[in-house]
């Protein structure tokens, strides 16, 4: 299973057992009551599900940027790209890709130890350009439910032609709007992650994908810095 995987199924249990012994709130929605930890559930199950499906999702950045997740299975293995760079996650390697240059320059780590709990570190590059990613995102659910002065609202939209539920979060620590599409998609997130402001929407979605998108560029330097590599 790659890192996003296991650390977002990590991050859901917690989200789920902490609001258990914490209690809910509630607000309205459409008229109809729902507590906290509900809605926070709901989510994290959707993002959770995705995590076991074949799909490419394209997204549209500030300025006319662009960023991409695809994720496939048998194996699971899933990549990030985002502006300046790539983040691939497969059974074989961890390999961050730099683009910015005349030729990607990419290099290659040991995987996660099967069952293992990467962190959201991981991701940290792909969130400073961009592209937040769905693991930050729980986490920020997470902060968010745990705090007894946050006020959360939710709301329906559509995005990229595909139904999605979405949360306004305003809190002390971080005001955000994240949304999740049926499929388990995240859809779009506005606020920001590390200080960095964020604003990303789902552009293009597909249940199919190039299995290209885990491999290096074709023209890219690639350094093995796994044990026994060259």
């Amino acid at each position: 299973m790659p890192a996003a995987s296991t650390t977002l199924r990590m991050l859901a249990v917690s989200v789920i057992a902490s609001l258990t012994v914490t209690g809910c709130q509630t607000f309205e929605d459409a008229g109809v009551a729902m507590g906290r930890s509900e809605l926070v559930n709901d989510l994290a199950a959707r993002l959770d599900r995705a995590l076991e499906l074949t799909y490419s999702a394209d997204y549209q950045l500030p300025g006319g940027q662009i960023a991409a997740i695809v994720q496939a299975q048998d194996p699971a293995r899933s990549a990030y790209t985002y502006p300046g760079g790539r983040l691939t996650v497969t059974p074989e390697a961890i390999t961050r890709c730099a683009t910015t240059g005349a030729r990607p320059e990419c290099t290659l780590v040991s995987p996660p130890t099967p069952g293992s709990k990467p962190t959201v570190t991981l991701f940290g590059e792909a969130n400073q350009q961009g592209l937040v990613t769905p693991p930050v995102v729980v986490g920020l659910l997470t902060a968010a439910a745990l705090d007894p002065e946050a006020v959360i609202k939710q709301s329906d939209t559509t995005v990229a032609g595909h139904h999605a539920a979405c949360v306004e979060v305003q809190s002390l620590s971080s005001d955000f709007t994240a949304c999740v599409t049926t499929e388990g998609v995240l859809g779009s997130f506005t606020g920001p992650v590390d200080g960095k402001p964020m604003d990303l929407a789902l552009s293009r979605y597909s249940a199919t994908v190039d299995t290209s998108a885990f491999d290096p560029p074709a023209s890219a330097v690639v350094v093995d810095r796994r044990p026994g590599g060259s």
